[in-house]
């Protein structure tokens, strides 16, 4: 633009913001053709809140008291129950140590499951981590009756990692934390594609 002032002219140049989507429009293409992972965190929707976890316990459980002692309890028939499958059905049991690469470590155990073709809990793996678990505080009453306060809380629990090959999507994991709530995690590898380590050289979409 030109303003003339008297005897003077200015030239104004007039700007405007660029935004990235212009600058970028016409050089970037974004082409997905698959997912090469998924990641998917699981939970109980009815043990989110102290309140769920009373209710769990006195009504779905039938306990007069809602006590702390239940975690362990359950967690602890959990663990058995964990270790009986491995045992019944000759899968490998693998104890993580804290600096382990858990993919490098149960890359044989998937790679071995994958040759046979069939979909199978290739290896548990064991590891102790911190996680966001319930933990419960004693009250100060004037009752008979204990009363407890239910809060989360970070602490290093026992975790198993069931690593799964599945014909169809390839290697995953499943991650369940081995205490109350019992948190979850799913991890696909979903790398179907022509030469991939896991597909054996099938094509995939």
């Amino acid at each position: 633009m030109i303003t003339t002032i008297g005897t003077l002219r200015w030239v104004v140049a007039m700007t405007r913001v660029v935004t990235a989507s212009e600058v970028l429009d016409g050089h970037v293409a974004l082409d997905i053709e698959c997912l090469d992972r998924i990641y998917l965190n699981a939970y109980v929707p009815i043990l989110q809140s102290s309140g769920q976890v009373v209710a769990f316990m006195t009504q779905h459980l039938g306990l007069p008291i809602p006590s702390p002692a239940l975690f362990d309890k359950i967690g602890q028939k959990f663990r058995r129950a964990v270790a009986s499958f491995a045992e019944a059905n000759g899968i490998p049991w693998v104890k993580f140590a804290k600096e382990d690469r858990k993919a490098e470590v149960m890359a044989p155990y998937l790679k071995r499951a994958a040759a046979t073709g069939r979909p199978q809990v290739a290896a548990i793996g064991v590891a102790q981590e911190f996680q966001r678990v319930w933990t419960a505080y004693r009250r100060e009453t004037s009752t008979a009756a204990p009363q407890f306060t239910f809060a989360k809380a970070d602490r290093r629990v026992t975790c198993y990692y069931f690593y799964l090959w599945d014909a169809g999507f390839g290697p995953a994991f499943i991650k369940v934390c081995a205490y109350f709530p019992y948190p979850a995690k799913v991890y696909l590898l979903t790398e179907l594609r022509r030469g991939s380590a896991w597909s054996g050289g099938r094509t995939g979409g």
